[in-house]
């Protein structure tokens, strides 16, 4: 085991990590300052099981019934080989009529050990497609590709993997949300679209790898839905290139896993010290000292995506810390940390920094402006 493996390990405790997916992915990028959220990632803590043991849980964002109807749309897409699935493709890529050749990797194994056994598959099918030693037409189901987050590799897994006979590699997500004439909602669509974009990331550097240039792999996702209100499948595709764009240049701004473990005391652990009832034991306050030992930063958009978001807003509450205004106002703030300060600064009990003068000038604008309309009422 490496020193690295060994370092995670120590962070997680002896239970079996929890992957990184697209949309942990997704998370960590939306906020790439987080180092608390890198950490945490990186060592594949149940962040779900830390904000319930400290207090602190999310609402559950889907329920069972939702993640059933899911699971159920999807096998029914994917259902003989992928023939309705191929048919979807066909019309929305205007594939070829012969037969597409269908591998579904899932029979490697779904378990975190058969990760790297269905990753060597996923790229062996790939690259012999891309260099016409394979079929040419090839819908690979449940692949496996890697993407290096923060210096360190994890395995993504999208829904569908199609090649088409021009030469051209399309990434296919499979969502249960319903498109009711033509529209869908924003917000999953969004999601669909980042959690795609870091699939289409994956697959080019796995190209790129053996020498194949981006151009192998389409920048449009293929996105699979319900139709209106019954459960037939329509096709769609959307323009990720941005989000590939923003994507990429987030990766490249997070640091190196390596760097942040070296800013940690050696016996840092959140460990939850399971019993035998597979109840956690772990002192709340001790867990949370081993918290504090990381940097977090808040934002008001982490409920939509960090299971410890509540946590860090009680946390950046009681420090008074300006991030609890929401990003607008944050941004306006730049390096004025904490709401006390910016209330210093605003009626002139505070002498600002040479870097705040500026901000300070607007701060005691907008207070005279506000005494001006209020009275000076508080």
């Amino acid at each position: 085991m490496s020193s690295l493996s060994s370092r995670l390990g120590t962070l997680r405790g002896p239970v079996v990590p929890r992957p990184h997916n697209a949309r942990s992915l997704a998370a960590l990028t939306a906020n790439p300052g987080c180092r608390r959220r890198a950490l945490l990632d990186a060592a594949g803590v149940d962040k779900d099981a830390l904000a319930v043991h400290l207090g602190y849980p999310l609402p559950p964002t889907k329920s069972p019934r939702a993640l059933s109807r899911g699971a159920q749309f999807e096998a029914q897409v994917k259902d003989q080989g992928g023939a309705e699935l191929l048919s979807l493709l066909r019309d929305v890529l205007h594939l070829p009529l012969p037969e597409a050749a269908h591998n579904d990797l899932s029979v490697l194994g779904n378990n975190d050990k058969s990760l790297a056994v269905r990753h060597a598959r996923t790229r062996s099918l790939i690259l012999q497609a891309a260099r016409g030693r394979g079929p040419s037409r090839t819908m690979l189901d449940h692949p496996v590709l890697k993407l290096t987050v923060a210096g360190h590799p994890v395995f993504l897994e999208p829904d569908l993997v199609a090649f088409q006979s021009e030469g051209i590699f399309h990434v296919v997500e499979i969502k249960s949300f319903a498109v009711i004439d033509g529209q869908a909602p924003g917000d999953k669509v969004a999601g669909a679209v980042l959690q795609g974009a870091a699939y289409i990331i994956a697959l080019q550097d796995l190209l790129a790898g053996a020498g194949l240039g981006p151009d192998h792999v389409s920048t449009t996702l293929v996105l699979i839905t319900p139709r209106n209100f019954s459960r037939r499948p329509t096709a769609s595709t959307i323009d990720a290139r941005q989000h590939i764009k923003s994507l990429r240049r987030q990766l490249n701004r997070l640091e190196r896993v390596e760097d942040l473990l070296e800013q940690l005391p050696p016996s840092t652990t959140f460990d939850l010290a399971y019993d035998s009832d597979k109840s956690p034991t772990r002192d709340r306050d001790d867990l949370t000292k081993a918290l504090n030992t990381t940097e977090a930063r808040y934002r008001s958009t982490c409920r939509h995506h960090c299971h410890l978001a509540l946590f860090c807003r009680a946390q950046a509450r009681e420090n008074q810390l300006a991030d609890v205004l929401g990003s607008s106002a944050r941004e306006d703030l730049g390096s004025i940390d904490t709401i006390p300060t910016a209330l210093g600064l605003a009626d002139g009990r505070l002498t600002p920094a040479p870097d705040q003068e500026d901000l300070a000038a607007a701060l005691r604008h907008a207070e005279r402006i506000r005494n001006e309309l209020f009275g000076g009422a508080a």
